[in-house]
């Protein structure tokens, strides 16, 4: 069979930290140990701190040559969240020097995938495509201007119709556009052209990499430092971004109503960072049973997800539909139990029905939360079997080597 020449477009690639950077090399992984070339233009890494991350500063470009392809990383001229008008100049200055470049390489490749958010790849992709006379593939993690939307980040009505406009643009002109769930799928088919062939939006899940990730021993290294190392004690931990999609209030009310019971072998984990840290840090001053802990290494991802006997998926209302967290599939693999606060029907509470491994209720019912947490962490048999539940679902759920071929025989048929 051919080996394809894949242009690959995307704000974040391991090492930077960001959840699609490291699901974006697991992919790009699968293509080349196929024999495929892949040439892979990203950001330099930024995502931790917002700012070009240590030994990658001084130069607005770096080049990593690979037997396999390359990797142009370009400056992303990193902004606060907090100023959107700043943000979108960032995403425009990065777009316009990642476009450019993509757009050389499109003459030697045969498929482009464009990864979004940010929306403004795609149309970089489709430009670097039409140059190339080859397919576009657009990938769609987060569903925008939904998302945004939905959580009150973006609010401007001109705004928001100019990214509406650039959504469906990109939509109509892309060969493919793949998503992570049929609530996506449903969102996206809603948008296309009267008469457009709904087929064309793909759902291609974010892969379950159950051998980087396997279940180990809950009294370890990272739950000692935290202090929580009593056989005795449940842990419940939110980790994970701490921004505006995640309503984290849950976790707060639940920890106040545990410390007010005086439950202390309830301890509640907060692991991550983000514009909603402030919000977390002022109600873990005050409460003993809440520890706020900064961004933990990629290195240490197994480590700690096996610290928790109940890990949480939380995400605001609405975004069902336009979101899958990729750390879901993580913590399945951990072979831990989970509790979501999403919008019922979604993937999450889906996938959570399918594999027995957790609950889910509304993201605004703060008392049917607190009363699950209870009720779970009161059944310690039942959490460990929950637990290999996840485990046994995720080995049967598509890993990064599937999900690489299932992508592959999309790329195939685009090119027939």
């Amino acid at each position: 069979m051919r080996q394809l020449a894949i242009l690959v477009l995307c704000p974040h690639y391991e090492p930077d930290t960001a959840p699609t950077g490291e699901v974006m090399a697991a992919i790009c992984r699968g293509w080349t140990a196929r024999g495929h070339r892949v040439e892979v233009v990203t950001s330099l890494p930024w995502y931790r701190d917002h700012a070009v991350a240590q030994g990658w500063t001084g130069r607005p470009m770096r080049t990593q040559e690979a037997p396999w392809g390359r990797i142009r990383r370009w400056h992303p001229f990193p902004a606060d969240k907090q100023r959107l008008g700043a943000r979108a100049a960032a995403f425009a200055g990065f777009t316009l020097l990642a476009g450019a470049d993509a757009a050389a390489a499109a003459g030697r490749c045969d498929v482009v995938f464009a990864m979004s958010p940010p929306l403004t790849l795609g149309a970089a992709g489709w430009a670097a495509a039409w140059r190339g006379r080859v397919p576009l593939v657009f990938n769609v993690q987060d569903v925008f201007p939904d998302a945004a939307v939905d959580t009150g980040v973006l609010h401007n009505a001109r705004v928001v119709d100019a990214a509406s406009r650039l959504e469906r643009w990109v939509y109509r002109r892309a060969a493919a556009v793949t998503v992570l769930s049929e609530g996506m799928a449903a969102n996206v088919r809603d948008k296309l052209d009267p008469g457009a062939d709904p087929e064309k939006v793909v759902v291609i899940p974010n892969p379950a990499d159950t051998e980087r990730i396997a279940p180990a021993n809950r009294r370890n290294r990272y739950r000692a430092e935290l202090g929580l190392d009593d056989a005795e004690a449940t842990v419940v931990m939110y980790a994970g971004n701490l921004g505006h999609s995640q309503p984290l209030e849950l976790v707060v009310a639940a920890a106040e109503q545990f410390a007010e019971q005086g439950q202390a072998d309830v301890q509640f984990v907060v692991n991550g960072d983000g514009v909603a840290r402030s919000s977390v840090a002022a109600a873990a001053e005050r409460l003993d049973n809440l520890h706020l802990v900064g961004w933990q290494p990629p290195e240490r991802l197994g480590e700690v997800l096996a610290a928790a006997d109940l890990h949480l998926v939380l995400l605001r209302a609405g975004l069902g539909a336009t979101s899958v967290p990729s750390k879901v599939y993580a913590v399945l693999a951990a072979g831990r139990p989970v509790l979501a606060g999403v919008d019922r029907g979604s993937e999450v509470e889906r996938l959570l029905a399918d594999s027995g491994a957790g609950r889910a209720v509304g993201p605004d019912d703060s008392a049917a939360f607190c009363a699950a947490v209870a009720e779970m962490a009161d059944d310690p048999d039942g959490l460990v079997e929950m637990g290999r539940r996840a485990r046994a679902y995720a080995e049967q759920t598509a890993g990064p080597q599937e999900i690489a071929e299932r992508y592959l025989d999309l790329f195939r048929r685009l090119m027939r």
